[in-house]
């Protein structure tokens, strides 16, 4: 079960001027009328608890403790009316900022898939061509295995790893995985039944463009399901292949170029 926290803290200056636990120093401090005995109830050493309230009084527009030097009890502590203030502003903003994240957790019917669907948005790879899915099968070879990812459209991938990265990376029937392909690694071809390749990933698909460059192409192909395959070929094979915009076309990719990854 994914569980999502997150913690409340103010900042003034660009400095930190404390979250829950200094709110809580300040709490005890108002309650017990000493810094000592706050201290010890929030689990802070005497200095560091001072340090704490020079801190916020050093950063907030007036003090925020006083203290009571000397007296028949030795002196204390006690709390300015902006500090009660700010106890109170502070607990409602926590109350806040929990039922924000008890609503985040809860943002989707799979909060985890969709956190999964982010962080692949924010993965950095220099593969032009990253692919979501789950592993449909594992088959165990002497030095390399054959794993058989699902992906969107219902078209399945191929690809040849080292036994080695399938226990690393945990791969098993039903994990989710990314497959991560070069363009440079993508054959185009336009589909002939009179064709044989020995090539593993024979992807049907149609041209949803083309990007001419000096010398070579770019050249998308959209599969089944909308996932799109990025090729980069030389501009003689664009023209001797005859490709254009929504001709139909295949994505070949060997099973050795494909990198397979996980996010766990």
């Amino acid at each position: 079960m994914l569980i999502i926290k997150g913690s409340l803290g103010l900042e003034s200056d660009g400095r930190n001027f404390g979250g829950h636990d200094r709110i809580a120093l300040l709490a005890k401090i108002g309650e017990l009328g000493s810094i000592a005995a706050a201290a010890r109830e929030v689990g802070l050493s005497y200095k560091g608890a001072w340090d704490a309230v020079d801190a916020m009084n050093n950063l907030a527009d007036e003090p925020l403790v006083l203290r009571a030097v000397g007296g028949r009890s030795g002196g204390g502590a006690g709390l300015t009316d902006r500090a009660r203030r700010l106890i109170g502003v502070f607990g409602h903003m926590e109350a806040l900022h929990q039922r924000f994240m008890e609503q985040l957790s809860a943002f989707a019917d799979d909060p985890l898939s969709d956190i999964d669907l982010v962080r692949r948005f924010l993965m950095k790879t220099s593969a032009r061509n990253q692919l979501a899915g789950v592993v449909a099968s594992v088959e165990a070879g002497a030095v390399n295995d054959v794993i058989q990812l699902d992906i969107q459209g219902g078209q399945r991938l191929v690809a040849a790893v080292t036994s080695e990265s399938t226990k690393s990376l945990g791969l098993a029937p039903g994990k989710k995985a990314f497959a991560l392909i070069k363009a440079s690694s993508v054959i185009v071809a336009i589909p002939d039944g009179s064709v044989r390749l020995s090539a593993r990933n024979q992807l049907a698909g149609a041209v949803s463009y083309i990007r001419r460059g000096e010398v070579n192409a770019e050249v998308g192909i959209e599969l089944k399901g909308g996932t799109v395959l990025v090729a980069i070929i030389t501009l003689a094979s664009v023209d001797a292949l005859g490709l254009r915009e929504g001709l139909d076309a295949m994505a070949i990719v060997k099973a050795s170029s494909i990198i397979l990854g996980t996010l766990e």
